[in-house]
C-alpha cells in the first residue's frame, strides 16, 4: 500500500492504516519523509496534553479517565502511552494498553503503546512524528502519558500544548518530585490519590513552591492551578478538564499558543538534522576521515574542537 493511500485511509478513520503508519516512523522506514510531507498539510489541530510525573502517581489510570471524560463530550482522542525499555533485552511490557481496555472497543479512541528503546526524557525518539500521525488523522486531543519520570526529565514539555504534572501523597518528600525541572514545566499540577492522608500538606508545598516561582515572573504569567483527584474513581477529572480548557484560553489570548507550536517545530526540525548528520557521521567512520582526525587528538597535533571543524567541513564538502 502507497504512502498517500496509508495517510487517506487513516484520516478515514481506519486504525490498521493509524498502526501502520506509526510502525513506519518507529522503524525509522526509508519512506520516512515521504509519510512527513503527506502528514504535514493536515497537522496543526490537535489539542496536546502531555501527562508526566514520578512513578507510581497514577499516569495510566489518569489518561484513562481524562479519555472517558474527553469522549463524555464528544472529542476523538489518541493516547501515546510511553512505556521503558529493558536495558538488557531491549524489549517493552508495553502494559499501558492493558490498563486502558475500556476504551478498546471506541472506535473514537487510539491508543498506542511506544517503547523508549533507551531514548532518555521520558519519551520515544519517534513520538514527534507519532503525534504528527495522530494530528492528521483528525483526532481533537492528543495524550501523551511519559514514563515515570525524574526531576530532569522534561521532554514532554516540548511536545505538548499543556502539560501535567502528577504527583500523590505518601510518597516521601512530595516537593522532591516536583523540584527543578519538572516543577518549571508544569502547566497544571494534579495530586492523585488525593483521598491518601497528606494529601493536603501535598497541596500546601506545591502552593508555596509556585509562589515563590512567581516573584520571579514579568509581565502576564499563567497561574498554575492544582486540582485533587481520585482517578480510580473518576473523581476531579472534570475539573481537569476545565484547567486544561482554562489554559489553552490563556495561551491563545496572549499569542503562548503559536509560540508553544513554533518552539516545538523548531526541536523537531533540529532532532531530524541531527539524526542525519549522526548518520553522516557514521558513514564517515567506515573510511579514515574520522579515526585520522582522531589519532591526531590523541598525539596532540590537534584539539577536539580544531578537530569537529574539520569533520564539519568534510560533511559539508
Amino acid at each position: 500500500m502507497t504512502v498517500s493511500e496509508l495517510v487517506r485511509r487513516a484520516r478515514d478513520g481506519q486504525p490498521r492504516a493509524l498502526g501502520r503508519l506509526i510502525s513506519l516512523v518507529e522503524d525509522g522506514s526509508p519512506s520516512l519523509a515521504e509519510v512527513a510531507a503527506s502528514l504535514a498539510p493536515h497537522t496543526g489541530r490537535a489539542q496536546v496534553v502531555g501527562l508526566t510525573g514520578p512513578p507510581g502517581v497514577g499516569k495510566s489510570t489518569s489518561t484513562s479517565a481524562l479519555v472517558k471524560a474527553l469522549r463524555a463530550s464528544g472529542r476523538r482522542v489518541g493516547v501515546l502511552a510511553v512505556d521503558p525499555s529493558s536495558p538488557f533485552s531491549g524489549g517493552a511490557l508495553l502494559g499501558d494498553r492493558v490498563r486502558m481496555q475500556e476504551h478498546a472497543t471506541d472506535d473514537g479512541v487510539f491508543i498506542r503503546s511506544m517503547a523508549t528503546r533507551g531514548h532518555l526524557g521520558g519519551l520515544a525518539w519517534s513520538t514527534p512524528q507519532a503525534l504528527r500521525v495522530l494530528d492528521a488523522a483528525g483526532f481533537d486531543v492528543v495524550l501523551i502519558e511519559t514514563v515515570g519520570v525524574g526531576q530532569s526529565e522534561v521532554d514532554v514539555v516540548s511536545l505538548a500544548d499543556t502539560t501535567l504534572v502528577l504527583l500523590a501523597p505518601g510518597m516521601g518528600d512530595g516537593i522532591q518530585a516536583a523540584k527543578a525541572g519538572i516543577l518549571e514545566v508544569a502547566d497544571v499540577f494534579v495530586v492523585n490519590k488525593a483521598d491518601r492522608e497528606g494529601a493536603d500538606q501535598t497541596v500546601r508545598e506545591l502552593k508555596y513552591m509556585i509562589s515563590l516561582g512567581r516573584r520571579e515572573k514579568e509581565g502576564p504569567s499563567w497561574r498554575t492551578p492544582i486540582v485533587r483527584t481520585v482517578a480510580a474513581r473518576s473523581e476531579g477529572v472534570d475539573e481537569v478538564v476545565a484547567a486544561i480548557a482554562g489554559h489553552r484560553d490563556w495561551m491563545v489570548e496572549h499569542g503562548e499558543l503559536d509560540a508553544r507550536r513554533v518552539r516545538r517545530a523548531e526541536n523537531e526540525i533540529q532532532a531530524v538534522t541531527a539524526a542525519r548528520l549522526r548518520a553522516e557521521m557514521g558513514e564517515l567512520r567506515g573510511g579514515a576521515v574520522l579515526e585520522k582526525l582522531a589519532r591526531r587528538v590523541v598525539d596532540g597535533r590537534s584539539d577536539p574542537y580544531s578537530a569537529a571543524e574539520e569533520l564539519i567541513t568534510e560533511l559539508r564538502g
